[in-house]
């Protein structure tokens, strides 16, 4: 069976607020992330995404790192990890991002105009960290290639009204306490 869908499967559900939260190792680092599960998904990651020409990977911090460090280690393509913490390094872009559970900002070191890149997210829920970072990287002028989130939670986000588009491995919604499988092959 497939390890990211059984894994959804089986992740528990957590109260934050309103939000309902899975649990997952790649989402949250619980529980651990076994070997087998990193590989599935760099494989259909690699299988995914349009990798010609992509001049970096960019990943928001934190959950996005495991996966896209992964990912750069397969394809020999730089990682930026876009940090919540300012350095104040020279071209140093700033944004705010909010998610169905929390805000702040976030900053981006290292990628410039015209710079070719793939962004990589664990989860794509309400949508607003991954439209924080597309319109940053538009406003550097970087061509964002293709992006890739993980996991999908079905429902509307903040993307849907935009010219942005993500593809996802896997699209789940939350009902009763548990994971439902919406599609298992994800957008493309």
């Amino acid at each position: 069976m497939d390890q990211l869908r059984q894994s959804l499967l089986d992740a528990p559900i957590i109260e934050k607020g309103d939000y309902q939260y899975f649990v997952h190792p790649i989402s949250d680092g619980v529980p651990m992330l076994k070997p087998g599960l990193l590989r599935e998904i760099v494989i259909k990651i690699i299988r995914k995404a349009d990798l010609e020409d992509v001049d970096k990977i960019v990943t928001p911090a934190a959950m996005g790192i495991h996966i896209s460090t992964a990912v750069s280690l397969m394809t020999d393509i730089p990682l930026v990890v876009i940090r919540k913490r300012e350095y104040g390094l020279d071209g140093e872009v700033s944004l705010h991002q909010q998610t169905g559970y929390s805000e702040g900002d976030m900053f981006i070191n290292d990628v410039n105009e015209g710079d070719r890149v793939l962004v990589l997210d664990d989860v794509l829920s309400t949508g607003g960290t991954m439209k924080a970072v597309l319109d940053a990287l538009d406003h550097i002028g970087a061509d964002v290639v293709d992006t890739v989130a993980i996991i999908k939670k079905a429902g509307p986000n903040e993307l849907d009204d935009s010219e942005h588009h993500v593809k996802t491995l896997i699209n789940v919604t939350v009902e009763d306490g548990e994971v439902v499988i919406v599609d298992e092959h994800g957008d493309d």
